[in-house]
């Protein structure tokens, strides 16, 4: 068995390797800047990723285009097996965010959407973990260098999230690529409680020092990140993400994590001790 894991080197890659390897899996770590190199810009790279592989780990690019090609060379050359993370939600996407200016339904995640199409589309085993936003948000992307200021603005309200941990989301993610039974499964993976933003700011505070979290209008935060100076499309999506969960579809905790590793999945306050209390 040799499993391709696609963006290695990124948030939920870098960690599904080691539980792979500590299990005596053979991994193909793969990314543009990974052990083997894989652009999904550039399909030159694409054979030696793909060569002999069984089972495939695959974080969707933004570009939808690209991702049946891929999928079919993936077969091809021998893979049996998809696991593809998505996002919580993406299939009420459409309607949480209502139509385009020109009347066309709203998209969120194309590149989610088109690789959930393509794998089930495939002829192989596959299945889809959708999943709500992670905990390392706060510590490693989106949202960290904000936290780090003391200042977190969002246009989130009240709603709450059950944001998940990526540790979680990873040895979910490496049981299903090596174990039989969840093909055709779709798991919503969460944390086990729903917290509003500002609870969140309030746990981390407590371990470090105070965040003053704002509430913003949607007007308010597209104005803030373009002023900022985040691209355009950055922008629309993260405008488009919280539109989804300003609607609540995503506020309910889920049970994913329980169904595949058979215990419950961690706190966000166990995340906030481990990487903030130290």
């Amino acid at each position: 068995m040799t499993i391709l894991v696609l963006g290695a080197t990124g948030k939920t890659g870098r960690r599904i390797v080691p539980w792979l390897r500590a299990d005596g899996v053979e991994v193909r770590a793969a990314s543009r800047s990974g052990e083997t190199r894989f652009d999904w810009d550039d399909r030159s790279t694409w054979a030696d990723a793909v060569r002999d592989v069984t089972a495939v780990y695959v974080v969707a690019p933004e570009e939808p285009a690209v991702i049946e090609p891929f999928v079919t060379e993936a077969v091809a050359a021998g893979a049996g097996r998809f696991v593809v993370l998505s996002g919580r939600g993406i299939d009420r996407a459409a309607e949480a965010m209502g139509p385009q200016a020109d009347g066309s339904p709203g998209v969120f995640g194309p590149g989610m959407v088109e690789a959930e199409r393509a794998v089930a589309a495939s002829g192989a085993e596959w299945t889809v973990l959708r999943a709500n936003n992670f905990d390392q948000n706060f510590s490693e992307d989106v949202w960290a260098a904000p936290v780090a200021a003391g200042r977190l603005a969002l246009p989130m309200g009240a709603v709450g999230e059950p944001f998940v941990d990526v540790e979680d989301v990873a040895e979910v993610a490496a049981a299903v690529l090596t174990q039989d039974g969840h093909a055709g499964r779709i798991y919503d993976v969460s944390g086990p409680e729903s917290l509003t933003f500002a609870e969140a700011t309030e746990v981390i505070g407590a371990l470090t020092k105070p965040i003053e979290y704002v509430e913003l209008t949607p007007e308010q935060y597209v104005e803030e990140l373009v002023a900022e100076g985040y691209p355009g499309e950055f922008v629309q999506t993260l405008d488009a993400m919280f539109t989804i969960m300003r609607a609540g579809h995503l506020s309910e905790p889920a049970d994913g994590v329980e169904q595949v590793l058979g215990r419950r999945p961690g706190s966000f306050a166990a995340y906030a001790e481990r990487v903030f209390g130290g």
